[in-house]
């Protein structure tokens, strides 16, 4: 599963799944919270499944979607990645 925040051209999602495939997965899930009219319905030929809550026109800043748009720390990102981690 692959999580963005938002679909306005469709490439980071096309990047994504060239990533995905290339390790190996064989389905592909994309959830967004917004996306384009008119990209939301090409992205399903590229998907296994797409999950978009809310298609607009355009979206012209991903910044406007969100009240709180501020962008992570390293460490921040690091320890929730870590804490994703499976302890075996």
């Amino acid at each position: 599963m692959v999580v963005d925040d938002a679909i306005a051209t469709g490439f980071r999602a096309r990047a994504a799944r060239r990533v995905v495939r290339a390790r190996g997965a064989a389905r592909l899930v994309l959830a967004v919270p917004v996306g384009t009219a008119e990209e939301v319905p090409e992205l399903p030929h590229e998907v296994a499944e797409l999950i978009c809550l809310h298609a607009t026109e355009s979206v012209p800043t991903v910044r406007q979607w969100y009240e709180d748009f501020a962008e992570p720390s390293d460490d921040r990102v690091a320890a929730l990645l870590a804490r994703g981690r499976p302890t075996h």
